[in-house]
């Protein structure tokens, strides 16, 4: 840092696992940033035991661009992310999904941000994007309230302080002085970085002019264990920090615990219909979800009627799991 106080040089770091696919676009994506300068900005991919060719498209962007290589024989995303913050020494950390693409003025205005708000992490909108209609659906889940429960870095809103964003764009001093990311958390590690960060008084900012662009997952059934797993590591984090924790987190649960006991109450009960009344609610929103999305082909539309109920049931029975799991 200069002695002016004012962050200006800056490290990518990425945690890379079986990204084979979207690898190239992401690092891509990092040297066409504007208002950088390209050729001093260090860039840092973690290598996990990938089973696809992710590790041999990163040899080939290497000979490209001036990227650095390290291994993360463990494949977790917190490890990958600390030996990559600790192979650098920039003044600003920017943390970038191999599923993702920043938008080209993300780097520069975060920095601005950084610098005139005095925050230690600032973030903006996860655009889901898709390219198949399945993938067009899961996109569309994510953009919506119906989907993730309208978090402001899904669907956006005002500039100002937050709970925690998508990704993050942090002062290296921060992440030093906190121990940088939580080994021992396989997912949810933003958000547990971003509460630390906030009970130590300093500031996350949320700002929907930076946007990065997501891949969601493409088939059901990596779909099924991505929201399965956040589900379970959601709910461990919700138990450690009830008075934190926000009321969507317990919409999915609620819906899976309904619609079990609705079902018990009707085939086994005298409850009639009543007791499949939330899942028809359900039903009745889902077909509002689909005959209402705009701009998507009447076969992604349909889509969403898988897409929607997988995540939801997904996160919620992992939800449940977690419960009863232990660190």
């Amino acid at each position: 840092m200069n002695k002016n106080n004012v962050l200006q040089s800056i490290a990518f770091v990425m945690p890379v696992l079986n990204e084979a696919k979207h690898l190239e676009s992401a690092v891509e994506s990092i040297f066409k940033q504007e208002n950088l300068n390209i050729e001093e900005i260090q860039v840092v991919l973690a290598l996990g035991p990938s089973t696809d060719e992710t590790n041999l498209v990163a040899k080939r962007l290497k000979a490209r661009y001036s990227v650095q290589l390290i291994d993360n024989p463990t494949g977790k995303t917190a490890i990958g992310l600390n030996l990559a913050i600790a192979a650098t020494d920039a003044d600003i950390v920017v943390r970038v999904d191999a599923h993702s693409k920043l938008s080209s003025n993300y780097t520069s205005l975060a920095r601005d941000i950084l610098n005139q708000n005095k925050a230690a992490n600032v973030g903006g909108i996860m655009r889901a994007v898709g390219f198949n209609p399945f993938q067009q659906a899961v996109a569309y889940a994510y953009n919506s309230r119906l989907g993730l429960g309208g978090g402001s870095y899904h669907i956006g809103g005002q500039a100002g302080p937050s709970d925690s964003v998508y990704l993050g764009v942090f002062r290296r001093k921060t992440l030093v002085d906190l121990g940088g990311f939580d080994e021992k958390m396989d997912r949810g590690q933003d958000w547990e970085l971003n509460l630390r960060i906030r009970e130590s008084g300093q500031l996350v900012w949320f700002d929907p002019r930076l946007e990065v662009k997501y891949f969601p997952r493409t088939n059901l059934a990596s779909l099924s264990r991505q929201f399965y797993q956040t589900g379970k590591w959601r709910s461990w984090l919700s138990k450690m920090h009830l008075s934190k924790a926000n009321l969507r987190y317990f919409a999915p649960p609620a819906l899976v615990i309904g619609t079990f006991l609705g079902l018990i109450m009707t085939f086994f009960g005298n409850s009639g219909l009543f007791g499949v009344l939330p899942l028809l609610a359900y039903t009745l929103l889902l077909a509002i979800a689909s005959i209402s999305a705009s701009g998507l082909t009447i076969r992604a539309r349909l889509c969403i009627l898988l897409a929607l109920p997988v995540m939801h049931f997904s996160w919620g029975l992992g939800f449940i799991a977690g419960l009863f799991r232990k660190r």
